[in-house]
């Protein structure tokens, strides 16, 4: 992936397309489900994969709502690997049980991502260690792709420590553990507290020993201070919407707003060389993780005003919203 994208600028590294927007959980943070979207059809869904596939996209991974819902999820990944994509899958873990696992497993999947946000479950989220423990067991023992498991911090989160004890437990079972910084409704940064940055940092030195990589620009987001970056979004990481339109990431969904179908290479172009103004804040991993690869290139010219006509149109989410922010 890291020769690929050093080599040619021309591709999308990573897409996120979303098969279903209905989930079975409705975590009061969350604006990316809703309790009734039927599936995207599966031939719909061939098509983006195939479409993704023919710009080059290296990684494609299968987020929702809760992906497992769809009827058709292995044969999605499947046709991802059939290109010669590495597919990966987000889901809250609810739906897993040992054949399902070994579903996964014969469809050829790379890697697996669960959310744990607490210990016991609370009014806000039952994504807790205590319900999704025995899944992660379950994992552990069947499961023949990667596993992380993504714990958080920020604003909001009424037990901070349960963030290390599930970082504990990822690591326990043999999965990664990334940590996720909680930020506002337009995915912008909120400060760690105090006792939160200690938190933080016994994560960091769990991390030095076996799967995480800690780096300036995660300790800024830590402080919530400004980094200085280029973003690729839009043309090294792709967020494709249940409706097969094309966003600069699930925090900023209304821009460019194009048909998969209809993004060509002109497209991949103009956004790699188009500036975000919501960069310096962003807690958005996935895309600065690609953006990595680029960061030295020509600085990026373009304005999203002047790139095209469409209209940033920035969703107005509820008053919490996590997303990951360390890596392996």
């Amino acid at each position: 992936m890291i020769a690929k994208g050093l080599l040619s600028t021309r591709h999308p590294v990573l897409a996120h397309i979303i098969p279903i927007r209905r989930c079975n959980l409705s975590c009061t943070y969350c604006n990316e489900f809703d309790n009734f979207s039927k599936p995207v059809p599966t031939e719909e869904m061939f098509r983006r994969v195939d479409r993704l596939a023919s710009l080059g996209t290296t990684i494609i991974t299968i987020s929702g709502g809760e992906p497992l819902l769809h009827p058709e999820l292995d044969e999605i990944i499947r046709r991802i690997r059939r290109h010669g994509v590495m597919a990966g899958l987000i889901t809250n873990g609810y739906l897993l049980t040992v054949e399902r696992i070994e579903r996964l497993n014969r469809a050829g999947l790379d890697q697996l991502q669960i959310s744990i946000d607490n210990v016991q479950p609370d009014e806000v989220s039952k994504k807790s260690l205590k319900v999704l423990d025995k899944k992660l067991q379950m994992l552990a023992q069947h499961a023949e792709f990667g596993v992380n498991i993504n714990s958080v911090l920020g604003s909001g989160i009424n037990h901070p420590h349960d963030a290390l004890t599930v970082a504990n437990r990822a690591v326990e079972l043999g999965f990664t553990s990334t940590l996720g910084i909680i930020h506002d409704g337009t995915g912008q940064l909120r400060p760690l507290s105090e006792l939160e940055q200690s938190i933080y940092r016994k994560i960091k030195d769990l991390g030095k020993r076996s799967y995480a990589r800690f780096d300036k620009f995660q300790k800024n987001i830590v402080e919530a201070q400004p980094n200085h970056w280029r973003c690729r979004a839009g043309a090294r990481y792709l967020y494709i919407c249940e409706n097969g339109l094309v966003h600069y990431c699930s925090q900023q969904r209304g821009y460019p707003a194009i048909p998969l179908k209809d993004y060509s290479r002109q497209y991949l172009r103009r956004e790699f060389n188009t500036r975000k103004s919501c960069a310096p804040f962003c807690t958005v991993s996935c895309v600065q993780q690609v953006a990595m690869l680029d960061n030295w290139r020509l600085p990026q010219t373009l304005s999203p005003q002047a790139a095209g006509n469409s209209t940033l149109v920035q969703l107005q989410t509820q008053s919490r919203k996590k997303t990951q922010v360390f890596a392996k």
